[in-house]
């Protein structure tokens, strides 16, 4: 009885170590995704038409974002560099069905989440890269000094087909205000139209005001008002049906935020693998078999942090040093008074 019951704890411990091994060529072979992206070469990734600090092209075509970032995180984790992405600008009308109709494998456009697109069929929001809220930009002399100054008769210029185009209705509804909606299908139109005086107000995402406000003619001519309207969880999003890829998109994300809050990043990632803290050596593969789950190798979450940096850097580099939102508000992390936090990655 003894023999048999050391043979048998043999075969459970090859099993579970066949298990193990295997792991990352199952999960591998369950993602289409995957399979495609990593045939291809390069990650499909839909962003705006040109928000600076989200994602904007400069005049050589060279993408920079926050949103950038995420498809650039993917990338590396995938392929292995972070430079083999393809962007697709894309519309607020159109984004949704580029992505459900297989053109593009990411949408990591300043996207909100919310209830009825995430019950909607062919959609998935993988988490959250930017904690914003609506608000109203409007001509200094305008004599605007809040919303509570907003008369009958106002004009909005605003998106197409947005939650912000929604948010708008619903505020001056609930605030027995009769108002013109100025809607345009591509963020440029609305901008122009702003700034060729063709609506009295301009209302999107802070964020939104913020960037798109140094490319009006006179920037300082203008004032974002002080009040929020709305919520506005921004965060990439993936087709549904794929779940290893949805994984995949999630944790990329969460790998930078998370190493943030563990003070890894680009310069010194290499060097924490002798790091003391179990959680530091996860993040930079130097412990567990983390990638294995997902069908990548284990230093997925090593290059994201070397090639992308955490969140921190990205943020620093895209948002605070354009001068757009210095101050990081709620993006800041859960323990410096933010609520940025993510589940560990273990």
């Amino acid at each position: 009885m003894f023999k048999l019951i050391k043979q048998l704890t043999s075969l459970l411990a090859a099993i579970a170590v066949l298990v193990t091994f295997s792991t990352g060529s199952f999960a591998a072979g369950k993602s289409k995704t995957l399979k495609n992206t990593t045939k291809k070469g390069f990650v499909r990734c839909g962003v705006s038409q040109g928000l600076p600090g989200f994602s904007n092209a400069d005049a050589a075509g060279n993408w920079t974002g926050v949103d950038v970032d995420v498809c650039r995180a993917v990338a590396a984790a995938v392929l292995g560099d972070a430079s083999k992405v393809k962007f697709t600008p894309l519309s607020a009308k159109e984004r949704f069905t580029a992505l459900t109709s297989n053109e593009i494998d990411i949408l990591s456009r300043n996207t909100t989440w919310t209830l009825s697109r995430d019950a909607d069929i062919g959609l998935t929001f993988v988490g959250v890269n930017f904690y914003d809220g609506q608000g109203f930009m409007v001509r200094k002399n305008s004599g605007y000094s809040s919303v509570n100054d907003f008369k009958d008769g106002i004009s909005a210029c605003t998106n197409l087909g947005t939650t912000t185009e929604l948010n708008m209705r619903d505020f001056f509804n609930s605030k027995g205000i009769k108002y013109e909606p100025v809607t345009f299908e591509k963020a440029d139109e609305v901008v122009a139209a702003y700034d060729a005086g063709r609506c009295d107000t301009y209302t999107t995402d802070k964020s939104g005001l913020a960037a798109q406000r140094i490319k009006l003619s006179n920037p300082d001519d203008h004032i974002v008002l002080p009040e929020t309207i709305s919520k506005e969880p921004l965060g990439p999003v993936v087709r549904q049906g794929d779940s290893v890829w949805e994984d995949i998109v999630r944790w990329s994300l969460n790998v930078m935020i998370e190493a943030e809050e563990y003070g890894v990043n680009s310069s010194n990632a290499d060097s924490m693998k002798s790091s003391d803290n179990p959680a530091v050596k996860r993040l930079v593969g130097a412990e567990g078999e983390l990638g294995a789950a997902l069908g990548l190798d284990n230093d997925w979450s090593l290059r994201i942090i070397k090639q992308v940096g955490n969140y921190g850097e990205s943020y620093k580099r895209n948002i605070a040093d354009t001068g757009i939102l210095p101050d990081r508000g709620p993006n800041e992390l859960w323990t410096k008074g933010g609520i940025l936090y993510v589940p560990p990655a273990r």
